[in-house]
Parts: C-alpha cells; structure tokens; sequence
C-alpha cells in the first residue's frame, strides 16, 4: 500500500470520528513515515502546472493536518526550555549531507520540512511543517516561511520577511516563491500568491490576492501571481473609500507594480557567493 492510499485511509477514518486518543502506534507509524518522507523531498504540498500556475496535492496537505489532529500535546524540552506541542521539533541530521546550513540559537525546523542541497538558513528563523526550500536558497534572519510554502532553489528571502502558510482548505495551494526569486528585506507574502521565477521583489512589499499587480510589461492587472521576471515595488493609488463622509479628502489603497528586470538590478542581488565559499 502507497503512502498516499495510506494516509488517505487515515483521513477517511478522522472524517469518521477518529481522535488522538484513538490513534494507536500502527496510525502514529504512518505519521511518522509521512514525515520522514516530506523530509527527504519525497513528496511535496503543491506542483507547477504552468507559468507562475500551482496547484495543491490535497493528500499531502491532508496529511500535515493528520498530523495536529491525531496526535496529543505533550511536554517537550528544547534547549533547556520547556514546551507543549503535538510533535518534537525536526532533527537536522540530514542537513549535512546536503550542505545544508542552520545557524545556531535561534533556528527553528518543524517535523515535515525539506531544505535543500547548500540552503544557509541564518538565526532567528522559522520554517513550519510541510514547507520546502529548495537547493541554494537563503533564509535570512527573522523569516518565517509558513506551512506547505513553496520556496524554490536560488531564492533569496531578505531579512525579516514572512511567507504565509496555507493548510485550509486543502485544495487552496500554498505561497510559491519561484526559483532565483529575490525577496527584499520586510517582504510579506501571503494567502496562496505565487511570486513568479527571477523575479526581484523590493523591500516591505505586500504580495496578497487581494492587492492588484499592475503589469506594466503585459499591460495587464493581475491577482495572486506575479509574472515571472519582473520587478515589483508597493505604490498607493486612490480608493474609492475617498468618496465616504467617514475619510475626509483623498484616501489611498496598497497596490504592486511590476517592470522588466534591468541588467543593474539583476547585478544587485547576486553579491553574495562568498558565503557559499
């Protein structure tokens, strides 16, 4: 029996009522295994269809939720401090064989999570179950790279910057963040968007389906994705909330343009193999 037949039964039964208190060592083997193979890069929580196009593979996300759902808090210890939470926190056994880096006091890896072959991954930072960094990619301080996220390889995630996690409903894709992606400092991408490959995103942007992506390139407007090989910067244009009683004068909402890459820009983000050296 696959492992995805097995997790699909085990979810089939939760649907029916099964609980943690249920879940005996056959179910938590299953758990295990699962994640035992997220962590190898076995399998993952979405797949490109198309240019900037992700869809989720529900099994998987299925799978993570399992994870929360039949399995009971327990005290832990990490590093002297004490702790609940349904699952220890990774181990990072595997990391060296891939060249892997995760500095200390600070860097956290849940159970479930891939980082690639030569990943720097710098303290404080976060990267949730499910979530997958690809080959070469860096997790600078202070990120947060949400559950099931998509990080590809090459990419660079400046300090301070928060990808989203996306676990519900299963069938809602996770943030994507294309390959050679560079993301400036504050970044915060979030609710499935997809920032599409080589692209260079500018400090403190805001990437949400919910803010409009005007593409100057295409001439088009966009909603979830930025097209691949732009670079993009937040700008405010005006609000029809304007137009109420309630805000005298003008009143402005967030929105995102995206150019053409320029040599110069390309240049500016790729200063940074001597930490690779």
């Amino acid at each position: 029996m696959s492992l995805e037949t097995e997790i699909s039964d085990l979810w089939n039964r939760y649907d029916d009522g099964l609980t943690a208190e249920g879940a005996g060592s056959s179910e938590l083997e299953t758990l295990d295994a699962f994640l035992a193979a997220l962590e190898a890069g076995e399998y993952r929580a979405a797949e490109k269809v198309g240019p900037a196009e992700w869809e989720a593979v529900p099994w998987v996300k299925r799978g993570v939720l399992l994870n929360f759902g039949l399995r009971e808090t327990q005290p832990r210890t990490y590093g002297g401090v004490d702790y609940y939470d349904v699952l220890p926190l990774r181990s990072t056994d595997d990391l060296a064989d891939r060249g892997a880096r995760n500095t200390p006091d600070g860097t956290v890896l849940r159970p479930g999570s891939y980082l690639g072959e030569d990943v720097i991954m710098m303290s404080p930072s976060f990267v949730n179950i499910g979530a997958r960094v690809g080959d070469d990619s860096l997790v600078d301080s202070n990120d947060v790279v949400g559950s099931c996220a998509q990080i590809g390889d090459g990419v660079k995630l400046g300090a301070n910057t928060l990808i989203g996690g996306v676990l519900e409903p299963v069938e809602d894709a996770p943030v994507v963040v294309e390959d050679g992606v560079s993301l400036g400092a504050g970044c915060r991408v979030t609710s499935g968007f997809v920032v599409g490959e080589n692209s260079v995103v500018a400090e403190d942007t805001l990437l949400t389906p919910r803010i409009p992506v005007y593409d100057l390139v295409e001439e088009e407007v966009h909603y979830g994705r930025l097209p691949p090989e732009r670079r993009a910067f937040q700008r405010y244009v005006e609000s029809s909330v304007s137009e109420e009683e309630l805000i005298p004068g003008k009143a402005y909402k967030p929105a995102v343009v995206a150019t053409g890459l320029e040599q110069e820009t390309l240049e500016a983000t790729q200063r940074e193999g001597a930490l690779r050296e």
